[in-house]
């Protein structure tokens, strides 16, 4: 088991530095601002508009599950990154004179899973599964726009492709929970 973990890791390693090698000043510049949180407010107001729009007064309710949904995602990263405690590309000495860093950013010492990508994905799936009747545009927007988030923290050198990739599907599973508790409430509530 210790082997292929071990093959699993080199072989991250190896695809997370071909990643991080493409970088320039136009890209080193907008991938930090993709991956700040607060650059997306904007669109987080749309996404409230949209289900205002659509869930009227089932708006508050929505918005107490996105809190739930943020809250298990981010604390239990947080916590999985604590109890695995593999360190960030950023942090690895093995690999620090290869990965490129951009402002000297790099984060906690431990980056398995991406808590970036787990609440990005973790937002993205729940809005598209409460939403995807009205929008059929939504789903490839923010899957898309998930994506660019999520690459922007291996461009960054503080996550190796792996805890993206499993931060990723951390996030879309919480998400189809929190979605299919929501739901059940929902039909108690107001049916």
């Amino acid at each position: 088991m210790t082997n292929f973990i071990e093959i699993l890791n080199s072989i991250d390693t190896r695809i997370t530095l071909f990643l991080n090698q493409f970088h320039n000043s136009f890209f080193d510049f907008v991938m930090y601002w993709i991956s700040d949180k607060f650059i997306w407010i904007p669109l987080y107001l749309f996404l409230l508009y949209l289900v205002i729009k659509t869930e009227k007064k089932k708006t508050y309710l929505v918005l107490f599950f996105i809190l739930v949904l943020i809250i298990i995602s981010d604390q239990t990263s947080c916590f999985i990154k604590d109890m695995v405690k593999r360190t960030r590309p950023c942090h690895d000495d093995g690999i620090i004179l290869k990965i490129h860093i951009v402002k000297n950013y790099c984060g906690g010492e431990y980056g398995f899973v991406s808590s970036h990508a787990s609440n990005i994905f973790a937002i993205s799936i729940f809005i598209i599964k409460l939403l995807k009747q009205n929008f059929k545009w939504l789903a490839p927007s923010l899957i898309i726009w998930a994506s660019i988030v999520s690459f922007s923290r291996i461009y960054l050198g503080v996550h190796y492709l792996g805890d993206v990739i499993c931060g990723a599907v951390f996030g879309a599973c919480v998400a189809l929970m929190v979605f299919k508790i929501y739901t059940i409430v929902k039909n108690k509530i107001f049916n």
